[in-house]
């Protein structure tokens, strides 16, 4: 059991959000799950039922996780499918926290599985995601409506979420039914005064890049401008702000092309997707220029030159002078300057990546890693000074990705040059055939302690095991017998000694210091590098890659260990695209909260935001009563109440937004397992609700054909609802393409068209939102009688004709569609007027006139009975015996 310590301007952010509900915002890295937790803790209590919503797999084990390494009893539960009703109904009246599924929740909640008025409150985690049509919002809307003492608490820690639309911030805490907003941003005096008061010692080490390395991100960031200007001539209604040479360094600039391009991304012509995929490509490069070694860099430059189709596609780029440097200087990191006797030219044939001055490759290194085996051998001399009064402090390095992590290890281990030459000859050497020279690869393992495979004897000459730091980087020391090394990766240390590393040793039971290496990025669990800290418990921290969050949970974690010594070495390469989106990211954060404080001051929040009031206004579920005013001829008084309108939904539809709106709108769902449809707003009336994804892959496998022919089968309109989303690109039919009149059986258009062959009762609804869908089944059901619930769940794709009472026989009725002349206007006519098949062919052309009232029909019918090859097919059908089509239309009671 651990006791947890709480900073003082934690202790205001709970006792704030815990006296009054609201929206507390902080800023990244500022310890929103360590309130979240405490929260957690307070409700765990069976008297109390609380449920928590928006949270993933991953942070509900650590929530958990967090909560059993306190002592806390008795623990959240997790409700899933895996529980039936009426578990779950236990699991309810037990109380607690409860982790739910919002659909398992709104299913529950619907069906009164769940006793809202015993709810005592709800907490919201990552709120900045709730928008009016979710399913959270549903489940609190729910809960207001019949709970009006409870609370809802929401937390979130992303502030530029909350200034994305016009008044997002106030849209929320209206979808969350809380009236007080708390910000707390970094440079807030009570979070500024508690972090400075135990602040780490910092040592920052701003580098500078080598002059190709320079030279190739000028390069690069003249080629983003570049291709930002063209993107903008052929689209000048970008907007200028958001699209930037500055935001393009940023992670978020995917996000900003997406949000202005995906709306129209069906309307762009090639040259314009073809700019947005070379930024991307340009954004990559830049990444890998400061991240990876020389190596990787210039195998990415030169596929993208040499790759035929990457290299006629592109918008031009490739051709500028910029580019021309890039590649040049790309090279030279390997090989050293070209000769100047001979100018490079952009043409392809020229680059050829042999040519060189130097007798072999150049294979320059990393910055990073020479001032990273320094701080570690800085760190090791400190642990023999200190190791009597202190002990041995462990290192915790924290890189950008597994892949940067990866290639540490791996310089760690064997050296810069061994390494580099092993990539040299796996990747450029293998394509041209030239191997590093054995003297500069013979003279370079000199220099660097303990690097080469040759050494492995020298590793095992100790019996004892020992966990060092940089014992196999010194270039000035001599080479010693106890050169052992010990690496970390992700969770785990791995020895290079033939005993692997024993737990006691990862967790210092073994008084010896511990190296481990762990990603900033790219972890399945968020609160991996948390983990890692709280485990570790490092007194050294390398920070390889800036990263704002890891930064603050470097200062949450000292100053709520106010005696633990900390010291973080801060490594940036000064002047690069590294350090600028470094303080492109603060600087976003900072102007959000600064945008959020002011709209907080001017935010007018009516006093029933909290809807405690019984008739709430902002809970009413009639969109017209809001707006309609009483008529004065009545004295006021409202209409007598119209019959309370019903949908049945199926359950598995819960995941979308529709069900909310219908309920919104008055409409009551009752949540079932239906088989034929997902939607039955009538008696008659069954939908089934596609998506465009889901319309084009249930053409292509079948799947549609077979759910129509069901629908049509048990109800007399069935219903394709075809929803899309008006911010994401579809269309039907492309610019290029031309409308032909041959059905193909790849296009969209001519599916749906044979699917209306088919089944001519089909209708096809479509919507551009669910908003719309809402509105559209609220008139459809006007006047109509309200869907049994018992009656479609009998409905299966299995059940018997029989069961349904039709008037016809399925069989002759859809043959009879197939005649020419009958249509679904007149096919119940003739089947009124005719009992089977063999009685339309004895018909007269006048008599059956009468009956379609309808001559050309009537002719054309009649004609098809009685043509020759007709005459001679009858008389082969009547030797035969009776045929299916030989029944009656009409059913036998």
């Amino acid at each position: 059991m651990t006791e947890k310590i709480m900073i003082e301007y934690e202790n205001q952010m709970f006792l704030d959000l815990f006296h009054e509900d609201g929206l507390l915002v902080t800023g990244r890295g500022l310890g929103i799950d360590r309130i979240f937790i405490d929260f957690l803790k307070l409700y765990c209590d069976p008297g109390n039922l609380v449920l928590v919503l928006n949270a993933g797999d991953k942070e509900k084990e650590y929530f958990i996780d967090e909560l059993r390494k306190q002592g806390t009893s008795p623990l959240p539960k997790i409700i899933t499918t895996e529980y039936n009703a009426n578990d779950r109904h236990s699991i309810y009246m037990q109380g607690g926290a409860l982790f739910v599924t919002s659909r398992i929740l709104v299913v529950d909640m619907l069906t009164e599985r769940l006793p809202i008025d015993l709810v005592t409150g709800i907490l919201v985690f990552k709120a900045h995601k709730i928008v009016e049509s979710c399913q959270e919002a549903f489940i609190i809307r729910l809960y207001r409506q019949k709970n009006k003492v409870g609370f809802v608490k929401a937390f979130s820690d992303s502030p530029q979420s909350f200034t994305a639309g016009f008044c997002q911030v106030e849209r929320v805490m209206k979808s969350l039914f809380v009236r007080k907003l708390y910000l707390w941003p970094r440079f807030h005096a009570s979070v500024v005064s508690c972090l400075e008061e135990h602040k780490a010692e910092v040592v920052e080490l701003h580098l500078q890049l080598t002059p190709a390395m320079l030279a190739c991100q000028t390069a690069l960031l003249d080629l983003i401008n570049a291709c930002i200007k063209e993107l903008k001539r052929y689209n000048p209604t970008f907007d200028t702000d958001e699209i930037t040479v500055e935001n393009a360094i940023t992670k978020s600039f995917d996000q900003i092309i997406r949000l202005h391009l995906d709306p129209i991304w069906h309307q762009l012509g090639a040259k314009t997707r073809q700019l947005v995929a070379d930024i991307k490509t340009l954004r990559l490069l830049l990444k890998h220029l400061t991240q990876y070694d020389c190596i990787t860099f210039y195998n990415l430059v030169d596929s993208i030159r040499s790759n035929e189709i990457t290299f006629g596609q592109n918008s031009g780029w490739l051709f500028l002078e910029a580019a021309d440097n890039l590649f040049t200087h790309a090279k030279e990191r390997v090989y050293g300057p070209a000769k100047k006797t001979k100018k490079v030219k952009s043409s392809e044939e020229n680059w050829d990546p042999i040519k060189s001055d130097a007798k072999g490759p150049v294979l320059e290194e990393c910055p990073k890693w020479k001032i990273l085996a320094e701080i570690l051998k800085e760190i090791e001399e400190e642990n023999e000074s200190v190791s009597s009064t202190l002990g041995p402090g462990r290192v915790l390095i924290a890189a950008e990705d597994d892949r940067t992590c990866n290639q540490i290890k791996q310089y760690l281990s064997d050296g810069g040059h061994t390494l580099l030459k092993r990539l040299f000859d796996k990747s450029v050497g293998r394509k041209t055939g030239q191997k590093v020279a054995e003297d500069a690869s013979a003279a370079t393992r000199g220099r660097w302690k303990g690097k080469g495979k040759g050494k492995s004897s020298a590793k095992n000459t100790k019996s004892k095991s020992e966990l060092t730091l940089t014992q196999m980087v010194d270039s000035h020391n001599k080479e010693e017998d106890d050169d052992d090394k010990t690496e970390g990766d992700t969770d785990s240390v791995e020895e290079e000694d033939k005993q692997p590393p024993s737990s006691d040793a990862y967790y210092g039971v073994l008084q010896e210091p511990v190296t481990v290496l762990h990603p900033l990025h790219g972890c399945n669990d968020p609160y991996g590098l948390v983990r890692t800290l709280k485990d570790v418990q490092p007194r050294y921290v390398i920070l390889y890659d800036a990263d704002m969050i890891f930064v603050r949970q470097l200062e949450l974690f000292k100053a709520s260990r106010p005696g633990t010594p900390l010291r973080v070495y801060f490594l940036v390469y000064a002047g690069s695209v590294e350090e600028q989106r470094y303080l492109t990211t603060l600087r976003k954060e900072k102007e959000a909260f600064e945008l959020l404080i002011k709209e907080k001051a001017t935010m007018v929040i009516p006093e029933e935001r909290e809807g405690r009031l019984q008739n709430d206004p902002s809970l009413s579920r009639n969109p017209k009563s809001t707006n309609a005013s009483s008529s004065t001829r009545k004295g006021g008084v409202e209409p007598e109440p119209p019959v309370q309108q019903k949908i049945i939904v199926d359950m598995r539809e819960f995941r979308s937004e529709l069900p909310s709106l219908i309920h919104r709108r008055g409409i009551d769902i009752e949540p079932v397992t239906i088989e034929v449809g997902d939607y039955i707003l009538t008696p008659d009336i069954c939908v089934e609700r596609k998506s465009v994804s889901d319309l084009i892959g249930s053409l292509n496998n079948g799947r549609l054909y077979n759910q129509c022919a069901a629908m049509s089968r048990y109800y007399k309109r069935p219903v394709l609802l075809i929803e899309f989303d008006a911010s994401k690109p579809f269309t039907l039919q492309g610019k290029s393409q031309y409308m032909s009149s041959d059905i193909s059986s790849q296009d969209v258009t001519s599916r749906l068209a044979l699917l209306t062959l088919h089944y001519p009762q089909l209708r096809i609804l479509w919507c551009q939102s669910p908003y719309a869908t809402a509105e559209l089944f609220e008139e459809l059901k006007l006047g109509r009688e309200q869907p049994d619930a018992a009656a479609a769940m009998t409905v299966t794709a299995e059940t018997e004709l029989t069961e349904i009472p039709e008037k016809y026989n399925m069989g002759p009725q859809n043959f009879l569609l197939k005649l020419p002349g009958i249509s679904t206007k007149n096919v119940y006519a003739v089947m009124n007027a005719v009992h089977d098949l063999s009685e339309l062919v004895s018909l007269s052309e006048e008599r059956i006139a009468e009956i379609l009232e309808n001559k050309a029909h009537a002719k054309t019918l009649w004609d098809f009975l009685h043509s020759e090859q007709k005459q001679v097919e009858s008389t082969v059908v009547q030797k035969q015996p009776l045929s299916k089509f030989g029944k009656g239309f009409k059913r036998k009671r």
